[in-house]
């Protein structure tokens, strides 16, 4: 006699195929949520103008061979010499064309801000999402560890590193920047990590018996996505501003062109003592406005995060009760 019951379904194959489903049925609302979230940024007028300015630079320092009317470093032309024609800031006192400086220097700038800033966020993501999750004493090393960089003061702390890894060029600024500037956006997001720990989505994938790396990277992280963004950009502004600062210290690359060393020659070519002090107000005014772009940007990311800055947000009036 012939066996005609059917096989009984195997449940591990079955959450796979829900898993599959439901990954498959997410990937488009994921994008449909980033650009809905795009959009409420966009809405914010102080974000639109920091996206713009933003973008101003961000073209600017990817076409400066094109922008710029002489080389980065071009000298032989008249030294300290006032704007003309032919050199619409002047030139430096090594003969140098002052807006040529300033078009290539953005290029630095934009860079470490852009490199700094993601490496800082990335391993404040991977400290603090680890710290807010884990329990016992790992949680109480990390929150040391943490906690002694937070309560160090940044800046002499950077100065020290980078005066003893001194002519290491960029990269040296640039990992000197991430090393002293993650400590702060660990610790934010490690509040909303435990926040999130006992909600139901994540008791629910440690009943189903989902690791902890992938509870903390695939259950918790995509929840975080606004503060990551806004820490990035706070970790992007920061990275500008230490640049500026190291490169004018002379702790930096001298030999490289940035708004930084821009400054570092005009002090010691005492250029206000000469007259020329545009050396001194445009790489400053150029650094103030990347900066407060991406701070513009960030009032934006915040309204993403808390629907109450919304622009235009209004509490609804009770209605009247007769």
């Amino acid at each position: 006699m012939t066996n005609t019951s059917t096989p009984t379904p195997n449940a591990g194959d079955a959450t796979v195929a829900v898993r599959t489903q439901h990954d498959e049925q997410t990937a488009p609302s994921r994008w449909r949520s980033i650009a809905r979230q795009f959009g409420v940024v966009w809405s914010n007028s102080k974000a639109r103008i920091g996206i713009i300015i933003l973008a101003v630079f961000v073209l600017v320092a990817i076409f400066a061979p094109l922008l710029a009317p002489y080389g980065a470093s071009q000298n032989g032309f008249a030294r300290s010499a006032d704007a003309t024609p032919d050199h619409w800031m002047g030139t430096t006192a090594a003969g140098e064309d002052v807006l040529s400086q300033i078009i290539f220097g953005a290029r630095i700038s934009v860079m470490v801000g852009a490199v700094a800033g993601i490496l800082s966020t990335l391993v404040a993501v991977a400290i603090g999402l680890s710290w807010g999750y884990v329990r016992g004493w790992i949680g109480e090393v990390i929150g040391f560890i943490v906690n002694l960089f937070l309560v160090i003061p940044g800046l002499p702390l950077m100065i020290v590193i980078a005066a003893y890894l001194q002519n290491g060029g960029i990269a040296v600024i640039i990992a000197v920047i991430v090393v002293t500037g993650w400590a702060w956006g660990a610790r934010v997001l490690r509040s909303q990590t435990q926040s999130l720990r006992g909600r139901d989505f994540v008791t629910a994938a440690q009943f189903s018996g989902e690791g902890a790396t992938r509870i903390v990277f695939r259950e918790i992280l995509p929840n975080m996505t606004s503060l990551i963004v806004g820490s990035f950009f706070g970790a992007a502004t920061s990275a500008i501003l230490a640049e500026a600062g190291l490169e004018f210290l002379g702790l930096g690359d001298s030999s490289i062109v940035s708004w930084g060393t821009i400054l570092y020659w005009a002090q010691n070519s005492n250029a206000l003592l000469t007259g020329q002090w545009i050396l001194l107000f445009a790489p400053g005014l150029c650094i103030a406005l990347l900066a407060m772009s991406l701070t513009l940007i960030n009032f934006g990311v915040d309204a993403v995060s808390n629907p109450r800055l919304r622009e235009g947000a209004r509490p609804k009036r009770k209605e009247a009760t007769a």
